[in-house]
């Protein structure tokens, strides 16, 4: 094991109680910091694209799904709330990258979908990111990547059957 900021954190508390099982604290404390280093490098090529992640996961969810979406399904497939997605919608489409129209039956329901520009920007900076995550994960070797993304993934889904937030 190597000599992380979170395995300095157990040394201490077992230190100052020795009995305590740390084991919760060695996972879930590597999973916030990993979380927060992430973030901190703020998804270089979108950056460079003036996105943000959660702008650039509403634009991909409509490219991946490739239909029209509601604010309330880009809310479910971005587990965002309503607010938010609405708040990026507006960016977005001041900067010309979606179109919304509204439902001819019900006015209050508006459908949201790329325009040509929104389309070939995630086009093209879905290859760069998954480049750069991939850049953020080459010190590990692909079975050990294999293995981390099976072992988080039986994680969430034990979680989003216990805390809620599960993908319809």
């Amino acid at each position: 094991m190597t000599d992380d900021i979170v395995a300095s954190v157990v040394r201490q508390w077992q230190t100052v109680n020795p009995g305590l099982d740390t084991g919760p604290m060695e996972i879930i404390g590597r999973i916030n910091r990993c979380a927060a280093l992430l973030q901190q490098a703020e998804d270089a090529p979108l950056r460079s694209a003036g996105l943000t992640r959660a702008e650039f996961d509403l634009l991909g969810a409509v490219r991946r799904t490739d239909r029209e979406l509601t604010p309330g399904e880009l809310a479910r497939e971005t587990f965002s709330s309503g607010a938010a997605v609405t708040k990026r919608l507006r960016s977005l489409q001041d900067r010309a990258l979606v179109e919304r129209r509204g439902d001819a039956r019900d006015r209050r329901v508006a459908h949201v979908r790329l325009t040509d520009e929104g389309r070939a920007l995630v086009d093209r900076l879905l290859p760069e990111q998954l480049a750069y995550e991939r850049a953020v994960l080459a010190g590990l070797d692909g079975d050990a990547r294999d293995e981390l993304g099976s072992r988080l993934g039986e994680l969430l889904v034990q979680l989003e059957g216990r805390l809620g937030g599960a993908r319809r």
